[in-house]
């Protein structure tokens, strides 16, 4: 999954722009400008709810084209117009990085191609579609233990096929019957634990929203797109989009176990529309066209439907912050 998706030739990401009707797949934020202006009015909350510092580290993990952050900023802009934001985007695609510059020249964003080179102080970090996208292990319950999935050539050589490791991992004490797939999501609970100890060191908040599950289960989501359709995740390496499932319940674990504060993991439809995507959504029909008016609504949907084609259920969003801070917004009140 790293090789395919990383790998600084061949891999996905490293040679073109997967976004959009003639990409691969599509993300929220380029589905309506609503979305990253309501993630703006979130980041403005935030800051206000963090004392409204005078500088602050503003951070996006895998901003894709940057449109996202380029809608954030004019509602932040808007909703908090003299605060001051250093701008970070953690990004290692040479395609992408073009395109976000050519979308946020104003904003002098600064890239890293990992968290650990962000500068030292206050953050917000959003993360949008990125942890989803990172490493994880596999491992198949068998009679002798858990043996881990493994990726390599057919007998012949021509193709790649899925096989598992003859000796079981005796450190995974998990109960299961045999045939059971347990997927462990190392780099981002890795990366989860290096940015909420930043957090509770420096203060800030981290906002991830992303497809997944709440609660631990067992399954293999690993999946694979090309062309807006499923495909074999092994059938053309590195032309494919790859993720699996986010498993909430560990990334909060992870925060949690750094000392961070937990807020949700709640519906993506509860998030925006506790944000006020409705009243958004009104405003821009009462000057829309009938044509605009119609894209409007079906954004609106998009973004909130819980029906299996919508997103209003299946994407989750985790809020997690420095333990001096209450409820962020747009998430119920925690203790």
């Amino acid at each position: 999954m790293g090789l395919c998706l990383g790998h600084p030739v061949h891999g996905y990401y490293q040679t073109r722009d997967p976004l959009g009707r003639e990409g691969d797949f599509v993300t929220a934020p380029e589905i309506s400008q609503m979305f990253g202006e309501l993630v703006g009015v979130w980041i403005a909350a935030t800051h206000a709810a963090m004392g409204a510092p005078a500088t602050l580290n503003l951070v996006e993990l895998g901003p894709g084209r940057g449109t996202l952050m380029e809608d954030a900023l004019r509602a932040l802009c808007s909703a908090a117009p003299r605060a001051g934001f250093d701008l970070h985007l953690v990004e290692t695609s040479p395609v992408l990085r073009a395109l976000q510059s050519e979308r946020l020249p104003g904003a002098a964003p600064r890239w890293h191609d990992t968290v650990e080179t962000l500068p030292d102080g206050p953050a917000i970090i959003v993360a949008n579609e990125f942890f989803d996208a990172l490493p994880v292990r596999q491992f198949e319950r068998r009679e002798a233990g858990w043996c881990e999935h493994r990726v390599g050539l057919s007998l012949d050589g021509t193709q790649l096929v899925r096989g598992l490791s003859p000796d079981p991992d005796r450190t995974i004490t998990r109960d299961a019957p045999p045939g059971v797939v347990l997927t462990l999501p190392s780099a981002a609970l890795a990366t989860m634990r290096i940015l909420a100890a930043r957090l509770v060191r420096r203060g800030g908040a981290l906002l991830a929203i992303d497809y997944g599950h709440v609660r631990p289960g067992f399954g293999d989501t690993l999946q694979a797109l090309a062309r807006h359709r499923f495909v074999d995740p092994l059938e053309r390496p590195g032309e494919a989009d790859l993720t699996t499932h986010v498993d909430f319940s560990a990334l909060a674990a992870a925060a949690a176990g750094e000392g961070a504060r937990l807020h949700g993991p709640i519906d993506q439809r509860d998030f925006l529309e506790g944000l006020g995507l409705r009243l958004r959504a009104e405003r821009l029909t009462a000057r829309a066209t009938p044509a605009q008016a119609e894209a409007i609504a079906a954004a609106h949907a998009r973004l909130t439907d819980p029906a299996r084609r919508g997103m209003g259920t299946l994407f989750k969003v985790l809020g997690i912050s420095h333990p001096s801070l209450g409820a962020l917004p747009a998430f119920p009140a925690t203790a």
